[in-house]
């Protein structure tokens, strides 16, 4: 039995179902992003070297993390697809496979990252102050790993049927745990002693294990969309292989984000470890403010999925356009407060550092007038996804990144010799021109075409006489 959380997306007014479900995964990006933003605030005060530290971990940690991500955002494609299909026993199947993949994919995440962290911060450039901080940091992270990604696997199945109100309670009295524990551990008070940087992480692991418990008792409850049973979990490898095949170029997607986010360190950590403050601190509030596009573009994946399982591509194409010019409006506007604000935002964080607030805020005032571009691109590979065209959203990433954005950071920090500008620079120019590919690829329309469901011989029948709707096959 579906909770009263759960929407049909596939009825009524587009706007309507895609704000109803896009503004709770806002606000849950939003407190999500609160962790990273919290440590930061609270590690600030332990001076530059604990903000750097947490700074060069937070890309390896992402990188490890989206090893697991591409089956969480298989499993909420299919799910959403069988949902619009208004098949039940294929949403809790898959579900549970996915559940089963993820977890064991953590398993070994949290294993090599605690064994390699000391040699993989040596490797990304760290100095000699930062190199004890990160790698103790990254150490107890990893620990944490399988509680988190049982977490993202919850949260991606229940934006599948429609459900994203839950989460969004989960995580909000997560963090407001995790705000209290951060100052504990890190600075101590009475019996429980100062911890530094691993205080940071060690709350972060304990609200994350938290929130993994209860999200996986919902699951299991029935009462929340999907109803998971210990037979559910018995490993089914021809469904385990699909959702691999669908999932492998979201991973490759999400590792090739961090990736990049690992070189721009390493290319941020020769200018020192002021620069590197800075840019910790720019790219966290980057990634703060453009969590309304995330959200838009996780809503806007659901109901193209819901969609296109229910038969409606004409429905999904027009999703998609709406919420590409909602993400634009919304995060232009956040992008000239971000502008006029930059100085007092970034000093909340480094209140004692002259030299990383002029950076930081610089960093913030450079990009912020590309984040409505920043918007309109989520949203559309957002819609790749949805579709199932995972290929093509990982084609995007991998230009992104790998053609556009390092090239430029190195080209314009170190020939053209601006210094750590050319870097921030580099950021917009990349933004704008990602957008403009998005939106080309999405307009030709071949993403109609995708094939991730069996087909319904009598819905096929149906669609046959619909224009401008097509029917789906099975990935093989």
């Amino acid at each position: 039995m579906a909770s009263s959380s759960t929407r049909d997306l596939t009825q009524g007014s587009i706007v309507r179902a895609l704000l109803a479900l896009a503004v709770p995964i806002v606000f849950s990006n939003l407190l999500q992003t609160a962790y990273q933003l919290i440590d930061t605030f609270w590690v600030g005060r332990l001076g530059a070297a604990a903000v750097a530290a947490v700074s060069l971990s937070f890309p390896v940690i992402f990188f490890l993390i989206s090893l697991g991500l591409g089956l969480a955002i298989a499993g909420t494609i299919l799910v959403s697809q069988y949902t619009g299909r208004g098949d039940r026993a294929q949403v809790n199947h898959v579900a549970a496979q996915a559940l089963v993949g993820v977890l064991a994919i953590s398993l070994i995440v949290a294993v090599v990252g605690a064994i390699t962290a000391h040699w993989v911060v040596l490797f990304l450039g760290a100095r000699a102050e930062v190199l004890p901080l990160a790698t103790i940091y990254m150490r107890v992270s990893f620990v944490g790993m399988p509680f988190l990604f049982a977490y993202v696997i919850f949260q991606s199945l229940m934006r599948g049927v429609g459900d994203a109100r839950t989460p969004l309670y989960i995580v909000s009295g997560t963090v407001v745990l995790n705000f209290i524990l951060d100052p504990l551990f890190i600075l101590g008070f009475g019996p429980v002693p100062a911890m530094g940087v691993a205080g940071a992480a060690l709350a972060t692991v304990i609200t994350q294990g938290l929130a993994a418990v209860v999200g996986l008792w919902m699951l299991f409850s029935g009462r929340y969309g999907i109803a998971l049973r210990a037979r559910h979990l018995v490993p089914d490898i021809a469904t385990l292989w699909r959702l691999f095949k669908l999932g492998a170029p979201s991973g490759v997607e999400q590792s090739t984000r961090a990736l990049g986010l690992m070189l721009m360190t390493i290319l941020v950590a020769g200018f020192g470890t002021h620069t590197l403050a800075a840019y910790g601190i720019g790219t966290r509030m980057l990634s703060f403010v453009i969590i309304p596009a995330l959200g838009l573009s996780q809503a806007t994946s659901a109901l193209v999925g819901q969609n296109i399982g229910a038969g409606r591509v004409d429905r999904a194409e027009r999703t998609a356009w709406l919420s590409a010019l909602i993400a634009v409006v919304v995060l232009t506007a956040i992008g000239v407060l971000a502008f006029f604000f930059a100085v007092p935002i970034v000093r909340a964080f480094v209140p004692q550092s002259p030299a990383v607030i002029a950076q930081g805020s610089l960093f913030v005032q450079i990009t912020a007038f590309s984040y409505g571009l920043i918007g309109a691109q989520q949203v559309i590979t957002g819609a790749f996804r949805g579709s199932g065209n995972t290929v093509v959203a990982m084609m995007i990433a991998l230009v992104s990144l790998w053609m556009l954005q390092f090239p430029l950071a190195w080209l314009l920090s170190t020939h053209a010799g601006l210094g750590a500008t050319g870097i921030w620079i580099a950021y917009p120019v990349q933004n704008t021109i990602t957008a403009a590919i998005a939106g080309i690829w999405f307009a030709r329309g071949g993403w109609k075409r995708a094939q991730v469901i069996e087909s319904d011989p009598i819905e096929a029948e149906a669609a046959a006489y619909r224009p401008g709707q097509v029917t789906q096959t099975t990935l093989r």
